[in-house]
C-alpha cells in the first residue's frame, strides 16, 4: 500500500498496521505478521511509510516513528533512549521482540487453545523468545552471539562463513537488487510491498511451526524426561545412561534438570527405541557438552566409529550392533540388552 493512501481512508476499522517502507528487515517483517495472529488485527490493513502524518493515522506502528509507548500502541526501538529487554534477558528488543513481549501470551493462547495466565503458556513464551525471537532481535540491533573482543584477544577464528543461510538473509534476500530497472514509482512501491508480505510469511509461518513444536511435542515431553532422569540410576549407579522407552525431544529438558543439581554425575548416554513398534532396533545417542555443540561429552570408543554390523560386533565384543557413526555421536543395536551393553561398555573405556 503506498504512501498516496489518504488519512481519511486509514482511519476506518479494524486498526491499520502501519511500519517504514523501503529496504525491509526480519524484525518488522515478523512483528507485523504476529499481530495479524491476533482477531483484533486479523482484517487489518498495512501502511508501509515514513511519511509522519500517515502515520500518526495508524492504530499501530512498529518499527518506525521514534517512539515507544505501549499506551499509544508505538513501538518502535531506534531512539538512542530506547533500552528495554525481555525480562531476565540482556538483548535489547527490536520491533519482533517488542510486539512478543506485549501480544506473545495471547498470541501463544490464541494458537494452542490454552489459558493465557497458565504455566504452560509463561514456559513457551520463554522458550519462543530464547529459541527464536532473541536472535532476531540480537541480528537487527547488530549484537554478535559472541564477545567478539575475547575471541580475537583468544586467537579464534571462523573454520567457515555461516551468514550465508539464515532467516535475516532470507528475508534480506527478498528484498530489490541495486540495478532493478527503473520503473513508475506507484508499481515500483506494490512489487516492494509484495515482497515485504512474502518476508512477512516467511517469518510467521515459521514461527508458528516452531510455535506448534514447542506446544506438542517438547513440553508434553517435559514431563516424560523428568521421569526418565529420575531412574536414571537404575541402569548406572552413578546416572551417567538415561533410557526412554519412546523418542522425544529430551535435550533442552535434561540440561534443565542437570543445573539444577550440577554436584551429581552427567548423563553421558541416551538411550531409546527408533520406533514404537515390537522389535524396533535401540539407539544410543552420546550427550553433547553443550545444547548447540557438536563436542559429545563422552563419543563412542573410537575404535568402533564408523564401523557397521557384523565387523561392528567382532570390534566391540557385543551382538547384534548396527553402527556408529564416524565422529562416535551415535550408535544402533539390534536389541534393548545389546545397546544397554554397548553403553555400559563405553562407560569402561
Amino acid at each position: 500500500m503506498t504512501e498516496e493512501i489518504s488519512a481519511k481512508r486509514l482511519k476506518v476499522s479494524p486498526p491499520v498496521i502501519g511500519t517504514h517502507n523501503g529496504h525491509f528487515h526480519a524484525d518488522e517483517a515478523l512483528a507485523v505478521y504476529l499481530l495479524r495472529l491476533l482477531p483484533t488485527y486479523s482484517p487489518s490493513q498495512l501502511v508501509r511509510t515514513r511519511d509522519p502524518s500517515l502515520l500518526s493515522t495508524c492504530h499501530t506502528v512498529v518499527d518506525v516513528g521514534g517512539e515507544y509507548s505501549p499506551a499509544n500502541n508505538r513501538y518502535d526501538h531506534h531512539q538512542r533512549t530506547f533500552t528495554s529487554t525481555f525480562p531476565n534477558r540482556s538483548t535489547k528488543l527490536s520491533s519482533a521482540g517488542l510486539v512478543y513481549l506485549h501480544f506473545g501470551k495471547p498470541i501463544i493462547a490464541q494458537l494452542t487453545k490454552l489459558p493465557e495466565d497458565s504455566i504452560e503458556v509463561s514456559v513457551i513464551w520463554e522458550k519462543m523468545y530464547a529459541d527464536f525471537i532473541e536472535a532476531l532481535d540480537a541480528h537487527d540491533n547488530g549484537i554478535s552471539a559472541y564477545d567478539t573482543e575475547a575471541l580475537k584477544t583468544a586467537g579464534v577464528k571462523k573454520r567457515f562463513s555461516d551468514h550465508g543461510i539464515n532467516l535475516g538473509s532470507l528475508v534480506g534476500d527478498l528484498n530489490a537488487n541495486w540495478d532493478e530497472p527503473e520503473q513508475d514509482p506507484h508499481k515500483l512501491q506494490e512489487a516492494e510491498d509484495a515482497r515485504f508480505l512474502e518476508a512477512s510469511t516467511l517469518m510467521g509461518t515459521t514461527f508458528v511451526r516452531k510455535l506448534e513444536y514447542y506446544h506438542r511435542a517438547w513440553l508434553p515431553a517435559r514431563s516424560v524426561v523428568h521421569n526418565a532422569f529420575a531412574a536414571r540410576k537404575q541402569y548406572d549407579p552413578r546416572g551417567r545412561i538415561m533410557v526412554f522407552e519412546q523418542s522425544v525431544p529430551w535435550k533442552d529438558h535434561l540440561y534443565s534438570l542437570e543445573a539444577s543439581d550440577p554436584q551429581d554425575d552427567k548423563v553421558a548416554y541416551v538411550l531409546y527405541p527408533e520406533g514404537p513398534h515390537e522389535g524396533a532396533k535401540w539407539r544410543i545417542q552420546a550427550v553433547s557438552v553443550t545444547k548447540d555443540s557438536f563436542e559429545s561429552r563422552k563419543p563412542l570408543p573410537d575404535a568402533w566409529r564408523g564401523v557397521r554390523d557384523e565387523k561392528l560386533d567382532e570390534v566391540s565384543g557385543i551382538e547384534g550392533c548396527v553402527f556408529v557413526h564416524a565422529s562416535g555421536f551415535i550408535g544402533g543395536n539390534k536389541s534393548w540388552e545389546g545397546v544397554k551393553r554397548m553403553a555400559e561398555k563405553s562407560l569402561e573405556m
